[in-house]
């Protein structure tokens, strides 16, 4: 996410846009934002506590918060300051970064009861209607990955950048073959975990990144990219 991200999706007609709520100073996440340089879409940031209480730290057991029970979770929750509280998480949270054997089925089934107690409400993006509280300056990519939060977990290192720069440039040249073929497959190279898998972060983020990854190491999937990129570039 970026103003820049922001200005674009409110040209294409989108009413919301989602993003991390950092860099924040003494803000909350918990309201609706406008994003700078625009006038209509409205901006919803994550409020990342709450979200990876539940996506990374349910089962923790050396965490100070566990276990994490649906009545406790909807006790901070109703806690919260603010308009809204936005949880964003991955839908591979539930059944495999947080195993069925956690209890974590267990604790979305109990979940809307407890919320209902406190006279919380659930609501999809579309329906939170609050006008923003205020703007929200990103002139720097951000996102939800890694520590950094920014584009570093696919840009971070220069082999990484060499395949974007690769696939970027091929671009150019496929779109002038007018081949449909050819565009999907550069299309489908655009797929954002290509680049991820070529991370060369160590501590916590590097086991995230070698969660899925089906190469033995960064620089065997760097290869195979640059490998389809020519095998690519001798089809034109």
């Amino acid at each position: 996410y970026s103003n820049e991200i922001a200005g674009i999706a409110e040209s294409l007609g989108y009413k919301t846009i989602l993003a991390e709520g950092i860099n924040l100073g003494w803000r909350s996440p918990n309201y609706v934002y406008r994003p700078r340089g625009c006038s209509k879409i409205k901006l919803l940031l994550r409020n990342y506590m709450l979200s990876d209480d539940v996506s990374f730290r349910f089962s923790a057991h050396a965490w100070s918060g566990y276990p994490l029970t649906a009545d406790k979770y909807a006790d901070w929750l109703s806690h919260c300051t603010g308009d809204v509280t936005n949880i964003f998480m991955d839908y591979e949270t539930f059944g495999e970064h947080q195993w069925k054997e956690t209890g974590i089925f267990g604790f979305l089934s109990h979940l809307p009861a407890e919320i209902k107690k406190y006279n919380l409400e659930f609501a999809t993006p579309e329906e939170i209607e609050m006008e923003p509280a205020g703007e929200y300056d990103a002139p720097n990519v951000t996102s939800w990955a890694d520590l950094e939060r920014d584009a570093s977990a696919w840009l971070g290192n220069d082999m990484q950048k060499s395949c974007f720069n690769e696939m970027e440039k091929l671009g150019a040249l496929i779109k002038q073959k007018n081949d449909k073929k050819l565009l999907h497959l550069w299309r489908v190279l655009q797929t954002t975990d290509h680049i991820y898998y070529i991370s060369t972060k160590k501590m916590g983020d590097e086991e995230v990144h070698k969660y899925f990854a089906e190469h033995q190491s960064p620089y065997e999937a760097f290869i195979n990219y640059m490998n389809i990129i020519q095998h690519l570039k001798g089809l034109l």
